[in-house]
């Protein structure tokens, strides 16, 4: 007799909701591919962000300024295929929306007709209303992203903590507020102090994931490199490593190298 494939509750802005009203702490994770979409996806992730840090752990870029719309739609193509359950959510790239809302609408609307995603994200506060407005406008859910906002790097000039200064912190606490109410579902906050991440969070009814803000947040947001340790050089005190895959990558190969170079592969067991 089968047994029936359980069902999967499909993650949505509701359900999101739903979820910090209850309590429930959100997970996310970035994911740029298929294969490892599908294993994010399996293991029930909530949220998978096609960041554009793909432009730093998939083409080996210094920032994430390099990386174009269309090479985030192919991510996002790649992701959205192999999603069961998450709720996946595009970054608008560099230049794709500030400062022009009619482009930024024109860039939402591709990444989602393009690639079958489920929301975009956008950094920044005030200086990009207007362009959230009018994605929000044409029914795209929007995701705010506030603290350290990678886009601005040359700005800030650093990837230090921000928002420690009083009147950098008062500008973040009314950009959540603005945020919230232009119709944002979720707002990520990135590299702040705790206590001002926990305020923030309490202070707006809908989901505030952090990425080293504390965690008095309603979730976190890793990148999925960082998070299984493909990466080496990047470790800042917010992450946490739970595989250190480089390492055991590397070792597998060296030894499939040794079994070539050797002789002992393929064996007889392996040959037609």
């Amino acid at each position: 007799m089968s047994v029936a494939k359980k069902e999967i509750k499909r993650i949505t802005t509701h359900v999101l909701q739903n979820m910090k009203e209850q309590g429930e702490k959100i997970s996310m994770l970035t994911a740029y591919d298929y294969s490892m979409a599908r294993i994010l996806d399996d293991a029930g992730i909530d949220i998978l962000l096609v960041g554009d840090s793909a432009s730093n752990v998939m083409a080996g870029h210094e920032t994430t300024l390099p990386i174009t719309l269309e090479q985030m739609i192919y991510h996002a193509q790649s992701v959205v295929r192999a999603v069961e359950r998450a709720f996946v959510v595009v970054d608008l790239p560099f230049g794709s929306y500030q400062g022009n809302s009619t482009k930024a609408l024109n860039s939402a609307i591709s990444i989602m007709k393009e690639s079958g995603a489920h929301a975009v994200k956008l950094e920044g506060g005030s200086e990009i209303e207007e362009s959230v407005r009018r994605i929000l406008s044409a029914g795209v859910p929007v995701m705010g992203h506030l603290g350290l906002t990678p886009q601005s790097i040359y700005k800030f000039g650093t990837y230090s903590v921000r928002a420690r200064e009083e009147a950098e912190a008062n500008k973040l606490r009314e950009d959540a507020l603005l945020l919230e109410e232009c119709g944002c579902f979720a707002i990520v906050l990135e590299k702040i102090p705790a206590t001002l991440g926990k305020e923030v969070a309490a202070s707006v009814r809908i989901p505030v994931i952090g990425i080293g803000a504390g965690n008095g947040t309603d979730g976190q947001v890793l990148v999925m490199h960082d998070v299984l340790g493909i990466t080496k050089d990047f470790s800042p005190r917010f992450l946490r490593r739970y595989l250190n895959l480089y390492d055991t990558i590397k070792e597998a190969i060296n030894n499939y190298i040794t079994d070539v170079k050797s002789g002992s592969f393929p064996s007889d067991e392996e040959q037609y």
